[in-house]
């Protein structure tokens, strides 16, 4: 282990930080926990036991001068109810910088030591109170920054994951019993179970492996969202559409062609997946050699894109330019009709016969009137964007767990690539029972390495790394 990790340092002494993040604040909140909990919050809180689990209004005194340093309230948890399951002091002082460092210099002085990294959790799950798993899940959820990543961290620190891996365990340990009658009974033929047993077993197990697997990408939109591209010709309403579906002026909006000359992105929170809207320079013959590469960019956004929303001001410019898009890019095409400054004509728009020719093409998606500057059609145009998001990703039910991490990955296509090559051998008989099984257990292996069973202190190590202090 590395020095920086909680697992190098030495157990069964009393931590504290600041659990809550650094600048001012209503609030800000402290917690001490391990063995000597008791006798520092005696030498420092007034008045002194507290009635367990109960918020209790206080006074922070310095130990050694008595100089008064907040009121506060306590909250104070005995071991092993709590969260690490050890004597637990939870402090919230009134916030910024200066008080909790006060607060946190003098329970240093009583004799707590400033918690490394994830050092609270490292403790929850060396005592029990989460595994392996969960805890990652803590850091994902502190460090989500849409609903879809939320909501796939919760459901990871629910346990749905570890249930899940569990059930694949005890599955391969069944097959491995199956196999142990081949074993001890090499004079029969197909042994006592009919050897279809362990491979119908086997690739039931292929199978949830391979779905587990397969929300990995789902986990990268997530996290990096749904790339939305917007595309059309010089001066086409791209920038204005831009601010006006994040709310926010962050592109330039000119009357002058080539004011957006490079890709302007910025993430929009969404169902089923966040947006990540990339607003991008027009797409024209440039000569100019900086504009030359603003559309060069412009290309290869596109050629990475997920949904492309297609922008002109009149039909047959959006039926170009749909056509253009196609020949650049294999994402779903949105075609977006701008600049329909009223109402009444935007709900009534219908397509003219030649761009509605284009948009019964392989990758168009619809098409929607908008006014960027009258916020006219959005509404519309979000619905469009989130029924396309779910046709190319669709969001896994809410009882599939997602994978979340590259570690967790590399555990379960290890697995995967055991299970696979147990069946090849067991299914053409080519190899003797015992050494067939080694695949099984190899599997079982990785399965214990992801769920924390086997080489703890290097898996804790990995996942505190990049946690935050106080937590």
């Amino acid at each position: 282990m590395g020095a920086g990790s909680p697992s190098a340092d030495v157990r069964g002494d009393t931590i504290a930080a600041v659990a809550t993040a650094a600048g001012t604040g209503a609030l800000a909140v402290l917690r001490v926990s391990g063995p000597a909990a008791a006798t520092i919050a005696a030498g420092l809180v007034t008045p002194w036991p507290l009635i367990a689990r109960r918020a209790t209004r206080v006074r922070l005194a310095d130990p050694d001068t008595g100089a008064v340093l907040d009121d506060a309230v306590a909250t104070w948890f005995s071991a092993p109810h709590s969260f690490t399951g050890e004597d637990v002091l939870e402090l919230s002082v009134h916030g910024g910088g200066y008080v909790s460092a006060l607060v946190l210099t003098a329970l240093v002085a009583r004799g707590a030591r400033p918690a490394l990294p994830g050092e609270f959790t490292e403790r929850a799950v060396r005592a029990g109170k989460l595994d392996v798993l969960q805890a990652e899940a803590i850091g994902d959820l502190i460090a989500a920054r849409s609903r879809a990543t939320h909501r796939a961290a919760l459901r990871q620190l629910s346990g749905a994951l570890t249930r899940q891996l569990a059930e694949l365990r005890e599955a391969l340990l069944h097959i491995e019993a199956l196999l142990a009658y081949e074993i001890d009974f090499p004079e029969e033929d197909d042994g006592p179970q009919p050897r279809s047993r362990a491979t119908e077993a086997g690739v039931a197990v292929l199978g949830v492996l391979d779905r587990l697997l397969a929300t990995l990408p789902q986990a990268v939109r997530a996290r990096e969202g749904m790339q939305v591209v917007l595309a059309g010709a010089p001066n086409a309403g791209k920038s204005s559409l831009f601010n006006a579906l994040l709310g926010d002026p962050r592109a330039i909006v000119s009357d002058v062609p080539g004011t957006t000359r490079d890709a302007i992105e910025a993430m929009l929170d969404a169902d089923p997946w966040p947006w990540r809207l990339i607003d991008t320079a027009g797409l024209r013959d440039a000569s100019e050699p900086v504009e030359r590469l603003g559309v060069e960019v412009s290309e290869r956004r596109l050629a990475g894109a997920d949904v492309v929303l297609v922008c002109a001001d009149d039909d047959d410019r959006l039926a170009h330019t749909l056509a253009q898009i196609a020949a650049l890019s294999p994402a779903r095409r949105v075609a977006v009709r701008t600049k329909v400054d009223d109402a009444r004509a935007a709900a009534m728009w219908t397509p003219s016969p030649a761009l509605d020719a284009v948009l019964r093409e392989p990758g168009a998606a619809g098409a929607v009137a908008v006014s960027a500057i009258h916020g006219i059609g959005l509404d519309a145009l979000r619905a469009a964007l989130t029924a396309v998001a779910q046709a190319v990703e669709p969001e896994p039910p809410e009882s599939q767990p997602m994978i979340l991490r590259a570690r967790h990955a590399a555990a379960l296509r290890s697995a995967r690539e055991e299970v696979t090559a147990f069946l090849d051998a067991w299914e053409s008989q080519s190899l003797p029972a015992p050494v067939v099984a080694t695949h099984l257990r190899a599997a079982v292996h990785a399965m214990d390495e992801l769920m924390g069973t086997i080489d703890m202190d290097d898996i804790l190590g990995r996942v505190f790394r990049d946690f935050c202090v106080g937590k």
